[in-house]
């Protein structure tokens, strides 16, 4: 058992005043129909794990909407990993979100520099069946692909959900993606329609994105892309003028896209359970990111779940949940609606324009669930600022941090700077199942720098090299699902015969879903944490990409650069993860800070200002396996404070002694005089 590990494992919370009263509700539940006596949490997990009519019960509690209902639970699938769910069912999700029709409240739009709008249930059934009819005439069916580069706005919920009740497939991301970025992702999947935002305004800067729109517009309009439909500013609310609209190929304003609206009633095409709903994208390690198609039921029935049980969601609650909508987090609090519960749309900086200003809206607002990352809180700690100086948050009950593991130091932190009776939890899942592998369990105790347990119906458990489970000798390992849960992912795009799917998740452990995360249990709390990326996902800020992306742009500057290499690096007394970026010069060249400076601006104008390396330094060397592949989970572990024995497979063993002296990056920065760039928030 690695006890050090633990050390810090002291309990910060313990339940009271109703916590966990939903999940006592539904094992009472599954009790009485089945005769059990699942006596707390980890009784009921168990039951979960070991009999697929868990899942029905479930379908029961939360209160499915359908057409009809299920008669069986689960059946073999067109792959042998990935069964078929609820095969007679039918519904959809959108009816499902739309469920209340009244006029409480169900999104609250904010802006960075202070407009906020109210939209109650009544009013976004209206602008989704306005949006639903346009698409209709328009010619969207069943199947079809709309995306969007959309900030965080009612406009986004009200595409993603006209998208769905057509039983289209709706995909998005945020507006600082990159143009090459963009296309990645967009290229595979060929939309019919893509949604564009013109002007955007983050950190009190105002961007245009019409050259960005223009380039996407000419790439993807000969692969099929029917319209792009242009959102007026998001910062004045005016339409492009002519001239503009006229340079983008197959353009249309989105005030004339809905006068197509036929005024015809919003209809809810009833679909199987795994009809496909959302895409997600992998990080891109290896390549163009992977296309994750996710279906309508699995994403509904586990979302739903998570925020009915885990948080506690009723009609009166709001959560806010800080996110881009390029990230899973996104899809996950649309949930809330399905519950009656109102949702926060936030399109800014949380620092903009202070971050007193954000977390007084926060308590303003009447947040009860409050959605963000460690970096964010860690950030707040280091200006010194403690929210309950700032306002009483009376309405906030939870306190939810993800994206990125929360170290104990910041769970104690966090668990006093709201109110100390907020419950604090920190799930971890994955953009792969749009869901959580381990979260939290609120009639448990919460100990700091752990997530109290493992999702119900997802039998996670631990792996060494061998596939030996060693959760319970509280050794570290691999994060495995060893059972099918109804958030396995359709497939990935295009990839039919699942090899790419397989390769993913299933080559490691045959058979098991390997999530590629290290993870260990405490054998006395049973609570458990993420240790980090068992690959080499780079993971600044919670934001999380892989070093593919940032080698796409490095081939424009072969005529300098010879090769590099993008790593991440975390230290034991670091907060949060910084991005590394190493270059091999040819001969005759240098790194100097005009290079490095056309370096990170490429990057941020081809992906985001997120993917912009902390620090880029030139070096002598990059090593390689004997197969002509980069090494970069041993560099990333040398920077991060670890000694490391080259392998056989190392071609040149001796180019990794050149990392170790980053391990005292600030120094060797100061030394070499290599400006630090502060990562986006």
């Amino acid at each position: 058992m690695n006890s050090h590990l633990f050390a810090q494992s002291r309990k910060i919370w313990e339940p009271q005043n109703g916590h966990g009263s939903r999940l006592d509700s539904l094992r009472l539940m599954i009790n009485r129909k089945h005769g059990l006596n699942l006596k707390d949490y980890h009784d009921l997990h168990k039951y979960s794990v070991e009999d697929y009519t868990f899942w029905q019960d479930l379908w029961e509690y939360l209160g499915i909407i359908y057409s009809v209902p299920p008669t069986s639970i689960i059946q073999p699938g067109r792959l042998p990993e990935i069964p078929t769910w609820f095969p007679d069912a039918r519904l959809n999700y959108a009816e499902n979100i739309l469920a209340r029709n009244d006029d409480g409240i169900a999104v609250t739009a904010a802006r960075e520099w202070g407009l906020v709008q109210h939209y109650s249930f009544r009013q976004l059934r209206g602008h989704v069946r306005q949006m639903a009819a346009a698409m209709r005439m328009h010619g969207l069916k069943a199947g079809d692909r709309v995306a969007a580069v959309i900030t965080n706005s009612f406009n986004a919920v009200v595409i993603a959900l006209a998208t769905s009740s057509i039983g289209a497939i709706y995909t998005s991301t945020a507006t600082d993606m990159g143009t090459q970025g963009i296309l990645d992702r967009y290229r595979q999947i060929q939309p019919t329609l893509l949604f564009f935002d013109t002007e955007v305004v983050y950190a009190g800067k105002t961007l245009t994105l019409l050259p960005k729109i223009a380039e996407v517009a000419k790439d993807l309009v000969p692969r099929g892309l029917k319209h792009v439909i242009l959102l007026p500013s998001t910062k004045t609310g005016r339409d492009v003028q002519q001239d503009e609209l006229e340079k983008i190929p197959n353009s249309i304003l989105s005030s004339e896209f809905l006068k197509a609206d036929d005024a015809r009633p919003l209809q809810f095409e009833q679909l199987p359970f795994n009809q496909p709903l959302f895409i997600l994208y992998s990080s891109g390690t290896s390549g163009p990111p992977k296309c994750i198609v996710h279906g309508q039921g699995g994403v509904l029935m586990q979302n739903k779940k998570e925020i009915a049980l885990v948080y506690g969601c009723t009609s009166d609650d709001c959560y806010f949940q800080y996110t881009t909508t390029g990230w899973m987090m996104w899809p996950l609090m649309l949930s809330t609606m399905a519950l009656g519960g109102r949702i926060i749309v936030y399109d800014g900086s949380p620092f903009q324009p202070s971050v007193e200003f954000f977390l007084k809206f926060v308590s303003d607002q009447g947040v009860t669930i409050f959605g963000t990352s460690p970096r964010f809180l860690t950030e707040v700690q280091a200006r010194g600022i403690l929210p309950s100086h700032l306002a009483s948050y009376p309405s906030l009950r939870v306190l939810m941090s993800t994206g990125a593991p929360l170290t104990p130091p910041m769970f104690d932190w966090s668990q006093l700077a709201f109110r100390k009776d907020v419950y604090l939890t920190s799930p971890s899942g994955g953009t792969d199942i749009c869901s959580s592998f381990i979260t939290g369990a609120p009639s448990l105790p919460v100990y700091a720098g752990e997530t109290q347990g493992k999702s119900l119906g997802m039998k996670t458990q631990i792996f060494d090299p061998a596939g030996k489970d060693v959760e319970a000798s509280g050794q570290p390992g691999e994060l495995v699902c060893t059972r099918p849960h109804v958030s396995l992912p359709v497939g990935f795009w295009r990839d039919d015969d699942g090899t790419k799917l397989r390769a993913a998740y299933f080559d490691t452990y045959p058979g098991v879903w390997r999530q590629g995360d290290f993870i260990v249990g405490n054998p006395e709390t049973k609570g458990l944490i993420i240790l980090g990326r068992s690959d080499g996902v780079l993971n600044p800020s919670g934001v999380r990409f892989g070093s593919a992306e940032i080698y796409t742009v490095m081939d424009h500057f072969t005529n300098t650069i010879d090769d590099s290499l993008c790593v991440g690096q975390r230290r034991a007394s670091d907060p949060d993860e910084r991005v590394l970026l190493f270059v091999k010069m040819r001969p005759g060249h240098r790194l100097d800070a005009e290079l490095a400076g056309k370096i990170r601006a490429a990057i941020r104008a081809a992906l985001s200002p997120r993917h912009v390396p902390a620090y880029i330094f030139e070096t002598g060397d990059i090593p390689y396996t004997v197969n002509n592949k980069k090494i970069e989970i041993a560099v990333k572990q040398i920077v991060s404070g670890l000694n490391i024995k080259p392998s056989g497979t190392v071609a040149n063993p001796e180019s990794l002694q050149l990392y170790y002296k980053y391990r005292d990056i600030e120094s060797v920065a100061q030394k070499e005089g290599v400006n630090h760039v502060k990562a986006k928030l």
